[in-house]
């Protein structure tokens, strides 16, 4: 939410306030303002308010924005009695080692599938999906088989799929200047402000409600002495006439 949307929200706090507490906030690690892109695909951005009760350093926000939160809670008792998990073994050893399932004649031991997990991994980096690995290594086999795992790793090596070509993909997040939401880099921004309202006087200074009569009133004593703008205004036009039948008439001949 902007600052006028709070300020509408919170009736005892006028925008100067709530933008003096929002930027006190930022510059004491706990707000930050982050513009985020709907997927990947899409260009449609919304504009998140990011909190956290414990403060942060400008680091952590910036691991924030790139999508990696550290953990820093410590193991709790709960997470130091948990029993170990079995392993588990890899896409492209799940891979290998469903062969024998998609044709028999291409079973592969364990072993055999350890071999050759470096390989399949590969395919899988390439963006190769497991069902269509599978199917690599299943089709056109010859008859018969006499060994499985030399004809898996002759058919991995020379059929390896090209190295994807990456795409320069935009930031999904950027961060924003708490005070006047102009976008920027996290360095740019320290403390979750831009420079101008780094240097920027407190908004505390500008007054509100009553302060604003209190203020015009010590403006109005600086220009106008006290006393005399009215006595004089009244007595002017008074002597001013005064000095018109004081002078003696002409008479027209």
């Amino acid at each position: 939410m902007d600052i006028k949307t709070l300020a509408q929200e919170l009736a005892a706090y006028g925008q100067q306030a709530v933008a003096t507490a929002l930027k006190t906030l930022s510059e004491a690690g706990h707000l930050r303002r982050i513009r985020e892109r709907l997927g990947d695909d899409r260009t449609q951005w919304v504009q998140r308010t990011y909190f956290s009760r414990t403060p942060r350093g400008d680091a952590w926000w910036q691991r924030l924005l790139a999508g990696d939160v550290p953990d820093t809670d410590t193991d709790s008792p709960a997470q130091a009695t948990t029993p170990p998990q079995p392993q588990q073994h890899s896409s492209a050893y799940s891979a290998l080692a469903a062969l024998g399932r998609a044709d028999a004649r291409m079973t592969l031991s364990a072993a055999e599938c350890a071999a050759l997990e470096p390989l399949a991994a590969e395919w899988l980096a390439h963006g190769v999906p497991a069902p269509q690995l599978v199917q690599a290594l299943t089709n056109g086999l010859p008859d018969p088989v006499h060994c499985p795992g030399a004809l898996a790793r002759k058919r991995l090596t020379d059929k390896m799929p090209p190295e994807p070509v990456p795409a320069a993909a935009a930031p999904l997040r950027i961060m924003e200047c708490t005070g006047c939401g102009i976008p920027g880099r996290p360095d740019a921004l320290p403390g979750g402000l831009c420079r101008a309202c780094r240097r920027a006087e407190p908004s505390s200074s500008v007054p509100e409600g009553n302060d604003v009569h209190a203020r015009v009133e010590r403006l109005r004593s600086l220009v106008v002495p006290p006393g005399a703008g009215r006595s004089q205004a009244r007595t002017s036009p008074r002597q001013g006439r005064g000095e018109l039948r004081d002078q003696p008439r002409r008479t027209r001949r």
